[in-house]
């Protein structure tokens, strides 16, 4: 997959505003690297917008190519990239920027490209490989037919010593360029005294060639006259072209990781003590400052909006493909773009400890895991391959009475049609291809091994404050005890409910407005409430006091169906609050999608429970109980899991962590809290509910690829294996048949990342792949 560049919008600042930030060491080493074996010469890459034809390559490279200490430019018009070569004592990047406006075009940092040009190197080193490969296989396999074809006596020997010697010429270079990878593994392998999948393909591909030209200069020789330079080259071709395939699906989750790699801009407008602004670089950004974001800029770090009304794009993080509204007090996150109007924001988290640095962290850690199949799979293949190698030379001690040459051919098929690149491949080309795709839909597998677990599940348990709820809950009445007064009440709530995530609090906070009272010595206590101390800082008194459940703040019991809380003081009960949570649109059919597959879906809650019972019944839940502790919720899981059933668990909140980490599988919603996402398997990171079913239906036809790829795997090699060490089997047929096993598992695997397997049941506009930048 191309690596795909961050263009700058039309209404971004000007190069002249910014790039000077650009000319910090600290600055331009982000996006450079020292040449190798030069202490004083960098290379630095840019990603150009506005390339539109093969010309701009040229313009490009003389606008930059003539300035101070630039000795080369590199454009690849693909990928619309840059790589320049210069000296950082004879030149500034800034001038750079400023002969790309003046040439017409804009361009951004590509620091990601340093981390990228491995991977890119190697994918263009196996397609040459590759096509090498195929280009001398068409030529060999011309030379070989007259010889399939003609009748004894119809060639000359002159002729056919040409035609093998022709062969012999083209196959070199694929045994020296081409089997590269596979003699290097080998080595490698034996280096470590181990066993690997390219051990007998390389023994194989040796033997092979060796007989045959031993066979090309001496026909009369032991060896007798056969060739097979036909079969190495066409398996040689076939199994790089499985590999090319797999690497293309690799490719696409790491294109997803290096898409959001450059969200964060370069650098962005910081205010100053007397109110004017400078641009400043992202890195110097610190909590407490206040940024201005214009329309086309990315966010920075999170924050919250101070001035403005705009609209912003969080597709590529969140999954939400419709720009959400921001105005003063809505949060932002790093990463995501404003669209419509500048934006005042408060920095509130820098550099590792934003959203968007875990989102990043969880796909780099998704993209080294292996499942467990996976891992079953490459425990079965080693001592596998010591059988292939133990097969292949009884097979040619059996057969050498009947000739060295014939043997030699028959081992070389045993050790091609058993190489286990299919049984290996068939577990992760799916999964992978799998984790792509959800990805790609802000959906982040945190484990490859959950896929697996969520084919199995069949009863689904969802937590109902801030996931089947909405996550933004309202005030609507305030009752407390004689001689206290509303307001009041209010504030001292708000104070200790500034210190929570949770939706009730939040809604708290947010009815009193700032207040006078701070709170200090938070705790909060897990499925109860808050406790902790508040105080005005103007002589009066400091107070304890409790917020939470009604059981934590002793208040009067209320029959009535809507959700409270309630706060207590060193007195006892202090004041209640009615607040009002509406279902959210997507929970009915979420949970109708769950229940027409065949799942059983239950509702936990920690409010009471004739609430609970209310909002169960209006989504569609018949079991539901209120009321749950944490304990309580653990207890209920381990009792299903106990009765032999596969439990997934759907929360957000702190006190849904220890029930996610035991649930058979879990998905913690986006805006849920740290401790829930690090106790998950799955992070929905818009917060879509059909994400659920849609997750689920994507594992299961996961899983049937799987078992078709094991059962393909395990089936050819029952069926070819008796067919070669018989010799009814040719190293040319062994060769076609192993590759195209493994090209069928990869390309069968290869269907779980198409659009519509993500979101079955969507519209096609609805289940469209997010696109990787702008």
């Amino acid at each position: 997959m191309p690596s795909v560049p961050l263009a700058l919008p039309a209404r971004a600042p000007a190069p002249a505003a910014w790039a000077p930030v650009l000319d910090e060491p600290e600055a331009w080493q982000e996006f450079s690297r020292r040449v190798p074996g030069s202490e004083d010469r960098w290379e630095s890459y840019i990603a150009i917008d506005g390339m539109y034809c093969a010309a701009c390559t040229l313009t490009i490279e003389q606008a930059i190519g003539r300035l101070p200490g630039v000795e080369s430019v590199q454009v690849n018009g693909s990928t619309a990239t840059a790589r320049v070569v210069w000296t950082p004592q004879l030149g500034q990047p800034s001038d750079w920027w400023r002969a790309l406006e003046r040439a017409g075009y804009r361009g951004l940092p590509a620091g990601d490209e340093l981390q990228a040009q491995p991977r890119h190197r190697e994918r263009r080193r196996l397609l040459w490989r590759w096509l090498v490969a195929g280009f001398c296989m068409m030529q060999v396999m011309m030379y070989a037919v007259p010889a399939y074809v003609a009748q004894p006596g119809e060639m000359t020997p002159d002729i056919e010593a040409l035609l093998r010697w022709a062969s012999w010429m083209l196959t070199v270079p694929v045994l020296l360029f081409s089997c590269q990878p596979f003699f290097a593994s080998a080595w490698r392998d034996l280096r470590h005294r181990r066993i690997g999948m390219d051990v007998p393909v390389a023994l194989g591909i040796l033997i092979a060639f060796g007989a045959s030209s031993a066979a090309t200069v001496d026909p009369g020789g032991p060896l007798g006259s056969e060739v097979w330079f036909d079969s190495v080259t066409m398996f040689v071709f076939f199994l790089l072209s499985g590999r090319l395939l797999e690497q293309r699906l690799r490719d696409r989750t790491a294109g997803s990781l290096e898409a959001l790699m450059r969200r964060l801009p370069a650098s962005v407008e910081r205010r100053r003590a007397d109110g004017s602004f400078e641009r400043v670089a992202v890195r110097r950004l610190q909590p407490g400052d206040v940024v201005r974001v214009l329309p086309g800029e990315a966010f920075p770090a999170d924050g919250t909006v101070l001035e403005g009304d705009s609209r912003v794009d969080e597709a590529l993080l969140t999954g939400e493909s419709e720009p959400l509204p921001r105005r003063a007090g809505d949060a932002v996150i790093a990463g995501s773009h404003n669209l419509a109007a500048a934006l005042l924001v408060r920095v509130d988290r820098v550099g590792e400890d934003t959203r968007y640095a875990a989102i990043v962290a969880l796909m780099e850690r998704a993209s080294v895991d292996k499942p467990r199949l996976a891992r079953l799979a490459d425990r079965i293949a080693a001592p596998f391959l010591l059988a292939v190698l133990a097969a292949a030379a009884a097979a040619a001690a059996a057969w050498w009475p009947s000739g060295p040459g014939h043997a030699l051919g028959i081992a070389v098929a045993v050790l091609i049609v058993t190489c286990p690149c299919a049984l290996s491949l068939a577990t992760p080309a799916a999964t992978l291809a799998a984790a792509g795709a959800l990805a790609r839909r802000g959906i982040l597998v945190r484990r490859l091994e959950a896929l697996e677990a969520a084919a199995g599940v069949d009863t689904v348990v969802f937590d109902k404050t801030g996931t089947l709820t909405r996550d933004r809950m309202s005030v609507t009445q305030v009752r407390t005890r004689p001689g206290v007064q509303p307001q009041e009440a209010s504030e001292l709530a708000a104070a200790l409910a500034r210190r929570s995530l949770h939706p009730a609090s939040r809604a708290l906070a947010a009815a009193s407005g700032p207040g006078s009272w701070q709170a200090s010595g938070v705790q909060e206590i897990a499925g109860r409430g808050l406790q902790g101390t508040v105080s005005a800082g103007d002589g009066q008194p400091a107070r304890t006091l409790r917020l939470g459940s009604a059981d934590l703040c002793g208040a009067p019991d209320n029959a009535g169906a809507t959700a409270q809380a309630h706060l207590a003081d060193g007195h006892g009960w202090l004041a209640s609050f009615d607040l009002d949570e509406s279902l959210r649109e997507d929970a009915l059919p979420a949970v109708a999608s769950l229940q027409q597959r065949g799942l059983d879906v239950q509702l936990l809650s920690g409010d009471r429970t004739r609430p609970v019972q209310r909002l169960a019944g209006r989504a569609g839940i018949a079991s539901s109980r209120g009321g749950q502790s944490p304990e309580d919720k653990l207890a209920h899981v381990r009792s299903l899991q106990a009765e032999g059933r596969r439990v997934a668990m759907v929360g957000d909140g702190l006190n849904d962590g220890p029930v996610l980490a035991s649930a058979d599988l879990s998905f913690a919603m986006g805006q849920g809290t740290p401790l829930a996402q690090s106790r998950s398997d799955f992070v929905v990171l818009g917060g879509q509910l059909d994400a659920i079913p849609a997750v689920l239906a994507l594992a299961r036809r996961t899983r049937r690829i799987v078992r078709q790829n094991l059962a393909w795997a395990a089936g050819y090699n029952a069926v070819c294996v008796p067919l070669a060490l018989v010799g009814w089997m040719p190293p040319w047929l062994a060769g076609l048949g192993m590759a195209a096993s493994s090209l069928l598992v990869v390309a069968n695997a290869a269907r779980l990342s198409r659009p519509d397997r993500v979101r079955p049941g969507l519209p096609p506009e609805a289940a469209r792949p997010l696109a990787l930048g702008h």
